[in-house]
């Protein structure tokens, strides 16, 4: 019994950030962005072809995202920035969008961060703690549908 109530709450903490990525989109039209996806927001971070595929990286401040949507920052969070990933085919363009990502962040401070990043309309993507000014490390490995194993690792200054 014990076992299948922490399966189920589990599983509901997956729902949670699912249920917030599904209403991402449409939900909010009033905002602005329409069916925007969250890839056509905020500036690369990063950009790579990383055998025959094209890495895109953006990293977004919760705080402005949110204010844009008209939405508030919920209370208690801390994380402050949302890193995603798309990839394309290099030579076709096409948006590969079955796999798994790993990014670690290091801080300035040294300390890290490790995520899986979960897949959302079109793209990759989790929220992190960038929240100290300085230089961050930021690290990804990736394996998509393909099954080859693919790295990419760049540097990210908050002012």
């Amino acid at each position: 019994m014990k076992k299948g109530v922490v399966v189920f709450a589990a599983l509901m903490a997956l729902a949670a950030p699912v249920a917030f990525a599904a209403d991402h989109g449409k939900a909010h039209d009033m905002s602005g962005h329409g069916d925007r996806s969250m890839m056509e927001m905020g500036d690369v971070a990063h950009q790579e072809v990383v055998d025959g595929v094209k890495a895109t990286f953006k990293v977004l401040s919760m705080k402005e995202h949110m204010k844009a949507m008209k939405m508030e920052m919920p209370k208690g969070m801390k994380e402050t920035h949302h890193i995603m990933v798309e990839f394309k085919d290099a030579k076709t363009g096409k948006a590969l969008t079955e796999g798994e990502v790993k990014v670690k962040v290091q801080g300035p401070d040294k300390g890290e961060q490790t995520k899986d990043l979960m897949g959302m309309q079109g793209h990759f993507g989790a929220d992190f703690d960038l929240s100290k000014k300085g230089k961050y490390g930021i690290m990804s490995k990736f394996k998509l549908k393909d099954g080859k194993v693919r790295s990419s690792k760049f540097w990210y200054t908050v002012k």
